[in-house]
């Protein structure tokens, strides 16, 4: 990126341009950016200047002495009143009538969005635009009381005589009558008229239209403290108070523009944060109920203990004052034994004389405690001080980061320095962010807001995406592992509003301390992207250098400067945390070997035998039927044959089932999606659809079935399939040429308890075929995974009857059948080894067209065994190359086994990659392909003990960099994805700051609920 990318493009500039001056003004709209009538503007300073004309009224009459000046104010505040209704119901009747006015088409998007067409000085388009009116009924009415008591009060506050009492100068009076009464001009037209977007903006909407009752809000202060100045004597630090506020009454507007005061929803939980903290020693909270119960407890407490007498507290105040010193919560010494001893007793038999001594160890906590207010603001300052000084210096000295302006930039500020100093302690006092102006050296005073910086309550949005998933896993165990670190004093000084940073592999972990108390904690978790931009990457890469050079050195330098002086990030500790590492690797030369390809089929057939073998002897009921069976005696089992099709009659018949039949697509391109597995399941489902379920060819006849009970007969809904002419054909095969299907006889009576699902015998396949095909089952596999079978509470009985059930050929013929014709959908049955494009298709659910592919699809639950199966025997092939060739049946078997007991294998987007991931499967297998190196890859998550490695953040450039996004994304509206204030900075990690923010500002991809933590 070019240092000199423009902090805002054209259109954001033409659109800043004009939004600002409105701003500034409080709604006024001269620079519309197209050609206007001249009555718009004349308009707008008619509507700006009304307040004045009728606060001039009652000023005239008061200097005249022909009223007095509550009169006055009552006369001027009754006329804007009047003058507030007129405005807004003028708008409703303007609604009412308005018409659809065509607008002219034009190529910028702004002067679309902000062009009218107007008629006349008076006409709907004209009111509409200068008056847009409010969402409430409510509202209406509330404003344009607010509007006539702004107007009265701000007359009497700014009546000459009372302001020359003040200052005793005629040519002062005059100034501050004049700039007054542009300031409740300001006021009066945002609240009435027209309400300018404001730069301190805390909400991303306004829905109950708050932000017009700002600018009133502190005019209505501004007057409270006058009018305690008048009805309150003898108070001198009042007036120097109301001296002072009439001064920067004036100035009003230009900190409104500067986005130095809050709005009122802001405004209000900073306050009941900022007393409950400091005055009323406690936290803040973490969320805002919490916040709100917990300021009217404390301040509900503060006011009782004003009614208790003090005779009584003053000896119970001195004994809890003392129970809290840390002294107590060390080791037992005798100095403290005696020392508290002889306090508590002095304390309850000589209150008085306990004073001092409770004086002086009062001081001693005061100057040594790092907790005391003062302490803390000190600590602010100096944080704030560092973060200036590192944007600054870090404008010249990062090349990336160095612009044209820089130069002058620096300069100015070292000729301002004690301006900016100004600015730093303001920021402190108030406890409010250091703004840097699109992160540039350029800082203003951010408004007051929470210690959270955000309106919304902590983990309620997140940019879920499929890596959500890892941090819901690692969140709970990350957590309890927090909370020794924290008892430990390993993360410092806990404090809310402190910001951590984890760091492991590609995840990042950003933790914030929302609320802190005596023995407890709640702290917020999220996570970031793991898909990382070039920004993301520079950022994180400091990010583990920083944390290599504290964790990781083999030797320890004597004396030695700090390389990373002035990053936000500080080292603390390294936390062990059982959660899944992420390895990728190269599986060409693997996947892509003729040798192992060829033994992929036959290892496939195996694989096959023993997942259905697994799943029939595992079906619910299986071993209640054990039971039951061993109980009965043997009866006969009597069920349909299998390969009694008669042969093609054809030569034909056999061509059809070429390979051009069987594999409709090849390996030219091995993410072709035509045709897919997926589009034949539709066809299918479309079908289903359809009255009946299959399609009647005019003229033929159904043939009997096995279960139907009539001969030669046409069912009822074959009436419906009558209708059908207008859909393709459907070549049933054989199937209907099959008169009836003969009864066959387990030999053994046990077989039925691992035999094959009814529907998965049905027969797709040709005869000759599948004898062709039932040359490549294992037989002597089929028999020893049968015999490793341990479904039998009575172990003597087991190995006869596993015997017997291997030995029953009507079994084995199913099971030859099922796998031969699942082998057959996933490969066809060409001799030839599989491409590896066909490998990877298939591991993806792609299947090539073939006549058994609608026989395997319609019974999803053995198509995915099938596909499971084809899964475990990549991994099989991957395992065998890495690891060796299997010697026996045995050692394949404990492979398998493995694989069914801590593995999932599948792809990266299953739902069930998911849930294995939250149950804690131990390793986890997908395969992949990057079409860009066009390599063959493997992924294994393995879930294992690891270290986390946590670093502090610096919370006032956390702070500082929140409050600029604030701005430039909600006023400036610069949501430029290449923005300047968006690139990469290694000791601001700007990007990842950026990237925490709560949304829609930020984009984190998890964010827990308040977490609370047990410290002790």
């Amino acid at each position: 990126m070019s240092p000199d990318v423009p902090l805002l493009n054209d259109y954001k500039q033409d659109f800043f341009l004009k939004r600002f001056p409105q701003t500034v003004l409080g709604g006024p709209r001269f620079k519309l950016g197209y050609c206007a009538p001249p009555y718009i503007y004349v308009n707008q300073i008619i509507l700006f200047l009304m307040p004045w004309v009728w606060g001039g009224v009652g000023t005239l009459l008061y200097q005249l002495g022909i009223l007095k000046d509550y009169y006055t104010a009552a006369l001027s505040g009754g006329l804007m009143l009047f003058t507030a209704f007129v405005i807004q119901f003028t708008s409703l009747y303007a609604k009412n009538k308005s018409t659809t006015v065509e607008r002219i088409l034009t190529t910028d998007i702004l002067a679309e969005e902000d062009e009218h067409e107007f008629t006349s000085c008076t006409g709907a388009e004209t009111v509409k635009f200068l008056i847009p009116g409010k969402k409430y009924v409510a509202n209406t009415v509330f404003h344009s009381i607010l509007a006539g008591l702004a107007c009265g009060l701000g007359t009497w506050y700014l009546l000459p005589n009372r302001i020359t009492l003040l200052y005793g100068s005629t040519g002062g009076t005059a100034l501050l009558f004049f700039f007054g009464w542009m300031t409740l001009c300001i006021a009066e037209y945002s609240l009435i008229v027209n309400t300018a977007t404001e730069t301190a903006t805390f909400q991303t909407q306004d829905t109950y239209e708050i932000i017009p009752l700002m600018r009133p809000l502190y005019i209505f202060f501004f007057v409270s403290v006058d009018l305690a100045h008048r009805f309150v004597v003898n108070m001198p630090a009042l007036e120097h108070m109301n001296q002072i506020l009439h001064i920067l009454f004036v100035f009003l507007p230009f900190l409104w523009a500067l986005g130095t005061l809050p709005p009122p929803d802001a405004l209000l939980l900073w306050a009941m944060e900022q007393v409950l903290e400091f005055g009323l020693g406690g936290s803040s909270m973490s969320t805002h109920l919490r916040l709100l119960v917990m300021f009217i407890m404390s301040a509900g407490t503060a006011i009782a203990s004003y009614f208790i007498p003090s005779t009584v507290v003053s000896p119970f105040a001195m004994i809890a004052f003392l129970s809290l010193d840390s002294s107590l919560q060390g080791l037992h010494s005798v100095s403290v034994c005696i020392g508290f001893t002889r306090a508590f007793r002095m304390v309850w038999q000589n209150t008085e004389n306990a004073l001092l001594e409770t004086v002086i160890v009062s001081t001693v906590h005061l100057i040594s405690s790092t907790d005391i207010w003062w302490n803390r603001s000190l600590d602010t300052g100096l944080r704030l001080l560092l973060f200036a000084v590192t944007v600054l210096l870090t404008s010249w000295t990062e090349k990336k980061q160095r612009r044209k302006t820089t130069a002058t930039l620096c300069i100015l500020n070292i000729v301002f320095s004690p301006f900016v100093l100004v600015i730093i302690v303001f920021s402190t006092l108030l406890s409010s962010p250091l703004l840097p102006l699109f992160t540039l050296p350029v800082f203003l005073v951010g408004f007051p807001r929470p210690i959270q910086s955000w309106p919304g309550a902590a983990g309620t949005t997140a940019c879920v995406c499929a890596d959500t998933v890892y941090y819901y896993q690692m969140v709970p165990r990350l957590t309890a592992v927090l909370q020794t670190a924290m008892a430990a004093g390993s993360l410092g000084l806990l404090l809310p509003g402190s910001h951590y940073l984890g760091r492991f592999q590609d995840r990042l972990m950003w933790i914030m301390i929302l609320e802190c108390g005596y023995t407890y904690c709640s702290i917020n978790i999220k996570g970031l992207e793991l898909q990382e931009t070039s920004c993301h990457t520079a950022e994180a890469r400091r990010v583990d250098e920083v944390f290599e050079d504290a964790f990781e050195q083999e030797y320890t330098r004597v004396c030695s400067l700090n390389e990373h002086f002035g990053n936000v990030l500080t080292p603390c500790t390294v936390l062990p945390v059982k959660l899944y590492s992420d390895a990728r690797n190269v599986l060409s030369g693997i996947i892509d070997s003729h040798e192992n390809l060829k033994e992929f089929k036959g290892d496939l057939i195996k694989v096959l035998v023993w997942i259905l073998v697994q799943y029939c002897s595992k079906r619910p009921g299986m071993k209640e039927n054990v039971h039951n069976t061993e109980n009965k005696g043997k009866a006969p089992l009597m069920l349909p044959a299998l390969n009694t099709l008669p042969p093609p009659k054809s030569p034909e018949d056999i061509d059809s089932l070429n390979s051009e039949t069987f594999n409709d697509w090849s390996d030219d391109n091995i993410f072709d999606d035509e045709p897919t597995i997926k589009k034949v399941i539709e066809e299918k489902h479309q079908l289903k659809d359809l009255p009946g379920t299959n399609l009647f060819i005019p003229g033929s006849v159904e043939s009997q079935r096995v279960g139907d009970h009539s001969t030669g007969t046409v069912p009822e809904n074959d009436l419906y399939k009558a209708v059908l002419l207008g859909y393709p054909a459907v070549d049933k095969g054989k199937q209907e040429d099959m008169p009836y299907i003969p009864l066959m006889e387990f030999s053994c009576s046990h077989s039925h308890l691992v035999c094959l699902p009814a529907e998965w015998r049905t027969s797709c396949m040709p005869s000759s075929k599948m004898k062709e095909m039932s040359s490549l089952f294992p037989e002597d596999w089929y028999q020893f995974v049968l015999r490793q079978l341990e479904c039998y509470h009575s172990e003597e009985k087991a190995s006869n009857v596993l015997e017997e059930i291997a030995k029953d050929k009507v079994l084995k013929d199913f099971y030859v059948h099922t796998v031969m014709t699942c082998y057959f959908s996933l490969f066809g049955i060409d001799n030839m080894a599989p491409s590896p494009g066909h490998i990877l298709r298939v591991y993806g659910g792609v299947l090539p067209w073939s006549v058994a592919l609608d026989w395997l699809t319609e019974k999803p639950e053995l198509f995915q065994l099938a596909l499971k199966a084809f899964r475990y025997t990549l991994k099989l092939m991957i395992d065998k190359a890495s690891l060796g060739p299997i010697e026996d049946f045995r050692e394949l078997i404990k492979y398998l086994e493995e694989y069914e007991r801590d593995w999932y294998i599948g792809l990266v987007s299953d739902e069930k990659w998911k849930e294995a991931i939250l149950q804690e499967k131990p390793y986890l297998f997908s395969l992949g392909y990057d079409s860009n190196m066009g390599i063959y890859t493997g992924r294994v998550l393995s879930l294992q003990e690891l270290l986390i490695q946590v670093g502090k953040l610096n919370p006032e450039a956390v702070r500082g960099q929140w409050a600029n996004l604030s701005w430039e994304l909600l006023y400036a509206t610069n949501d430029d994805e290449e923005r300047y204030s968006i690139q990469a900075h290694p000791l601001l990690l700007r990007n990842l700051t950026v990237q925490a923010a709560e949304p829609p500002l930020g984009y984190p991809i998890y964010s827990s609920k308040p977490l609370h933590i047990h410290l002790y």
